[in-house]
């Protein structure tokens, strides 16, 4: 058997492996690197060549900040105040909820603001005798909604933003103003559809009303310095590119001030970086470069090409709604590795590298990350909520979920087709 029938089969079981979670997808995505270079499909200098470090620094120097971040208890603040500005009012505290997840995933990642939000969510939903699980996946929707308008807030757009280079202010000029629109009509959704399905007894409102917000705050000490931190490293992303640094040095250097700042112990603060996710994306680093070796990243990109004859508008839209109705059921991220390559070699193709490449980078990180709202292995802020609802005793089945993604995202990609049609391709 020739190498890329090797190749194609090591993928294939690979997808396969992530998808079904029989085995953990770390392990799946490592056990394919290993065996695209054992079967020599890919030579082992270029599959750690293919290893994206700006990725992994950026995510381990972030993950750190967070951690050290949460131990004063901002995020259980932020949940505690939501339900104080909401007076207790259940379709208030769902969209005040999901705005504030939407808002801190865009400068955060998804996945880190989920894991801390989700179980305050849970115990304030609670307080009131109510089912946290609507509120928990229309919670992790907004999560990916909002992570979508910035280079840093879903993961894929932090594969797209460092194989593209495109940085932290490009991403927002051109993604925000859609996602903002995406996010307004999903709160009109939200308002209409739940707006007469929870009722909550005076007395219980009265109960949560009296829950005392400055509680929350553990430490302020850790606080003020965490928050100032944080802000410099905003800045930081925002100012990288005219400097010349790559994101991922202003997360390291941001990390490493504030567990100086905070005297925090270093290997507390290591501990805390999720080295599973970092391996899985090391993992598919390697295999997707099998991919690119063996020329199935071209064979593909040539096929996408000669569907759409070359025309900038449908490409673009054709790559938005592969990548969208794709994502839903499949992980987002693996989806983009492999897509990355696939857009390079058609952006080239089509000789628009600096017009028309643009609008197709931004089609596959609106399709992706909206994508992923589809079902629960869409994106893996959606696995890491489903987690937290199970070990509270909810159970968020997989029909519950595609019942509230799939219209949600339908809605989404529509908006973003008008959007990426205007902006981008009425004019040529």
């Amino acid at each position: 058997m020739n190498l890329f029938y090797i190749g194609i089969i090591v993928f294939i079981l690979t997808f396969i492996g992530i998808a079904s979670e029989k085995i953990h997808r770390s392990v799946v995505a490592l056990a394919g690197a290993c065996l695209m270079i054992l079967l020599k499909v890919v030579d082992q200098a270029d599959a750690f060549h293919a290893i994206d470090l700006n990725v992994i620094f950026l995510l381990a120097g972030m993950m750190v900040v967070i951690h050290i971040l949460a131990k004063s208890g901002v995020f259980q603040w932020i949940a505690i105040k939501t339900f104080h500005v909401s007076k207790g009012e259940p379709i208030r505290i769902m969209v005040l909820l999901a705005l504030s997840t939407a808002f801190v995933s865009a400068f955060l990642d998804n996945v880190t603001t989920v894991l801390l939000i989700a179980p305050v969510t849970i115990v304030l939903v609670q307080y009131l005798e109510l089912d946290p699980v609507p509120f928990l996946i229309l919670e992790v929707i907004a999560s990916n909604i909002g992570g979508a308008a910035t280079l840093i807030g879903d993961p894929p757009n932090i594969l797209i933003g460092s194989s593209a280079g495109l940085g932290f202010n490009t991403f927002i000029w051109h993604l925000a103003p859609v996602i903002l629109i995406v996010l307004f009509c999903f709160v009109v959704t939200m308002k209409l559809v739940f707006r007469k399905k929870f009722h909550v007894s005076n007395e219980i409102k009265a109960r949560v009303m009296e829950i005392d917000p400055k509680k929350a705050i553990t430490d302020k000490s850790i606080l003020k310095k965490s928050l100032f931190v944080l802000g410099l490293v905003i800045i930081g992303f925002i100012t990288h590119e005219p400097l010349g640094f790559e994101a991922a040095t202003i997360a390291i250097t941001g990390a490493t001030f504030l567990i100086i700042l905070t005297k925090a112990d270093p290997e507390e603060a290591f501990r805390s970086i999720e080295w599973t996710t970092l391996f899985f994306y090391i993992g598919l680093f390697v295999v997707v470069q099998g991919l690119v070796e063996i020329g199935a990243i071209k064979i593909v990109s040539e096929k996408l090409f000669s569907l759409t004859r070359g025309d900038t508008t449908a490409t673009t839209l054709l790559v938005l709604w592969f990548s969208g109705l794709t994502c839903s059921f499949l992980n987002n991220i693996p989806f983009v590795a492999t897509m990355i390559p696939i857009i390079k070699h058609v952006g080239t193709d089509m000789a628009t590298y600096n017009g028309a490449m643009l609008p197709l980078w931004w089609a596959l990180a609106l399709g992706a990350c909206l994508g992923g709202n589809g079902s629960i292995i869409g994106s893996s802020a959606n696995f890491i909520v489903v987690g937290v609802a199970n070990k509270s005793g909810y159970k968020i089945s997989f029909m519950r979920f595609l019942k509230y993604g799939i219209p949600l995202t339908l809605q989404s990609l529509l908006i973003c087709t008008v959007y990426i049609y205007l902006r981008y391709c009425a004019n040529q």
